[in-house]
């Protein structure tokens, strides 16, 4: 399997579901980025907000970004591929 440089999981491409997800979180939704880089096995996504928003998207113990990497993950288990999500202001 070669990597692909937009990844669908279920007809919606993986980087634009973490985006709409933290878009819907923050404060200030243009400041919301998603980068990706892929390897045959895994897909990593880079997820910047702006240093206000940090708070929104990690949550009390973390418990919201946990939400979002458990969304990808089980999402990804189909497509037999791991995916780390990164939150980074």
């Amino acid at each position: 399997m070669s990597p692909r440089s937009n990844w669908i999981i279920g007809g919606a491409p993986v980087k634009e579901l973490v985006e709409v997800l933290a878009k819907a979180l923050v404060d200030h939704p243009e400041q919301v980025l998603v980068a990706q880089s892929e390897t045959e096995k895994s897909v990593h996504l880079q997820l910047t907000v702006a240093p206000e928003d940090m708070g929104k998207v990690i949550g009390k113990q973390g418990r919201i970004a946990n939400a979002i990497r458990t969304l990808v993950k089980a999402a990804a288990v189909k497509d037999g591929r791991r995916v780390h999500v990164d939150i980074d202001q």
